[in-house]
This record gives structure tokens, C-alpha cells and sequence, in this order.
């Protein structure tokens, strides 16, 4: 989870780049947030949206005096922690159809917490409790996508099948319904997500391409395209990618407070 104090985005909004994970914002700042999946639909406040939720570039968000803890959760417990699999989330759902006035008061005991570590406290132990009652995904379903994440997409759906011991379309029948996205399209999603963020960490698009198991340096630039709107060089430098280093850790490290994220933004991560 990371928190976020934004004291201005207007000028065209912020892309969302897809991720290969269920997005939760909780907003508590003096102004809601606005989110537009290009489709004429927004969401303000608190949000929960699926894996992949930005896929086209269209999506994207805007708002001023914004402060939230934004967390990722993985489409392998996100059912639990919802109440509902990821596969019902029809873009950005409003958090307040899920869990009714319990946001509410979440929310409005973050605005009342002043340190950051406590916010990120309060939201574990809140989400952890929703896991522990909540209904798990199936063991195979849950492998599966191990599998597709620490081979950083680079599994084919029939390996998959076989290793956990279905056939490859009840795998693809029990994995689209749990985790929000059929295998293929998740191990192209992971695929990209790792890609995408070696371009913003400055590595050359044809090296990026050939350690990402694309066919060549095209076949790169069309899933990004697909995914983003954009191109490879125009993705190394979406502010939505390049706070990631900031904002996320990979390796647990403890928040970090008041770092600067990108222009008017302040990031804190856990």
C-alpha cells in the first residue's frame, strides 16, 4: 500500500496504466477524486477496480487537494478481501457498494490519523480481518497465478493445465471467474507490467522486448500500445509508472515519508 497527498492534477488528468492487481483507493482529503474510464462513466471518492483497469489508455483521473492510501491487492485474495471476485468489478466500482458505511468510517478515522505509518496500520489490519471471513480462491487457481507472476508472464496456459491438474478449460472457466481475467490475458497483463516498467528503469526497448518473450521489437510496441494508448518511449515516462519506485516497495522496505513522487505529488509507501 502506499498514501498519496496530491495537492493539484487538472491539466488532462493522470493515465492509469494498467496492473496485474485490484486497485483500492481510500480517499480522505479535503476533495474527492475523479476518475473517467473514457467511456462517459466517472467515479469520485473511494474506488476498487479489477486487474488490468486502465487497459487502452482512456483511463484517468484527476482532482485537487487529493489524500488517500491507494493499496494493490492481488486477484489471488482480492475475492476474499471484496466480498465479491474481481470478475464483477465492471471498471471502477464505487467502494460504498461493496461495504456501505463501513468505508465511511474508515475513511473518516484515516483523516483523523496524522502519520502515515498508522494509516497503512489501520488499513492492514482492516483488509486482513475482511481476508480472514472472506471465501478463498481455489488452491489450483491460486498456483496458477503464482506461476504466471513469478514467470513474469512467460507461461503458456496448456503448462498451467497441466501442472495444477485440469484441463485447460475448466482452468480457464474457474481462473476468468476468480481472478477477473482469463489465464492468457493475466500472463500478457504480467508480461506487460514487467515490461513497462524495465522501459521506464531506462532499459532499451529491443533488449526489453527480447528478455520479455516478445517476437521482436514491434510485437512490444503493439501490447503497449494496446494496453497504454501510447508508445514504448511515450510509457518511460508516464508519471503513473515512474513514482512506482517510490511509492512501491519491492522488498518490504519500510514508508518512507514526504518523498517527492513527481510534480505536486507526495508519495509514502509500506
Amino acid at each position: 500500500m502506499a498514501g498519496f497527498r496530491v495537492p493539484g492534477l487538472t491539466t488532462g488528468g493522470l493515465r492509469v496504466v494498467p496492473h496485474p492487481a485490484v486497485m483500492l483507493i481510500l480517499e480522505f482529503g479535503a476533495t474527492p477524486p475523479v476518475v473517467d474510464d473514457g467511456a462517459g462513466r466517472q467515479q469520485r471518492g473511494s474506488l476498487v477496480a479489477g486487474p488490468g483497469f486502465g487497459s487502452g489508455g482512456v483511463v484517468r483521473a484527476w482532482g485537487e487537494n487529493v489524500e488517500c492510501v491507494q493499496v494493490r491487492i492481488s486477484p489471488a485474495v482480492a475475492r476474499a478481501v471484496l466480498g465479491t471476485s474481481p470478475a464483477d468489478l465492471n471498471g471502477a466500482v464505487a467502494v460504498d457498494d461493496l461495504w456501505g458505511r463501513e468505508v465511511s468510517r474508515i475513511c473518516e478515522r484515516l483523516r483523523n490519523i496524522s502519520s502515515w505509518e498508522d494509516r497503512f496500520a489501520l488499513t492492514d489490519a482492516w483488509l486482513a480481518r475482511r481476508r480472514e471471513a472472506g471465501a478463498s480462491v481455489d488452491r489450483e487457481v491460486a498456483r496458477a497465478w503464482d506461476r504466471i507472476v513469478v514467470s513474469r508472464g512467460l507461461v503458456r496456459v496448456d503448462q498451467l493445465a497441466a501442472e495444477v491438474g485440469w484441463s485447460r478449460k475448466r482452468l480457464w472457466s474457474r481462473f476468468n471467474s476468480q481472478i477477473g481475467l482469463p489465464p492468457k490475458r493475466a500472463a500478457k497483463l504480467v508480461r506487460f507490467d514487467d515490461c513497462a516498467h524495465r522501459l521506464v528503469a531506462g532499459e532499451g526497448a529491443a533488449r526489453v522486448a527480447a528478455d520479455g518473450g516478445y517476437a521482436d521489437q514491434s510485437h512490444l510496441h503493439r501490447d503497449v500500445m494496446a494496453f497504454t494508448g501510447v508508445t514504448p518511449a511515450t510509457v518511460a515516462d508516464e508519471p503513473f509508472l515512474t513514482v512506482d519506485d517510490i511509492a512501491w516497495s519491492s522488498h518490504g522496505t519500510p514508508a518512507q515519508p514526504h518523498v517527492s513522487a513527481d510534480p505536486g505529488s507526495v508519495a509514502d509507501r509500506r
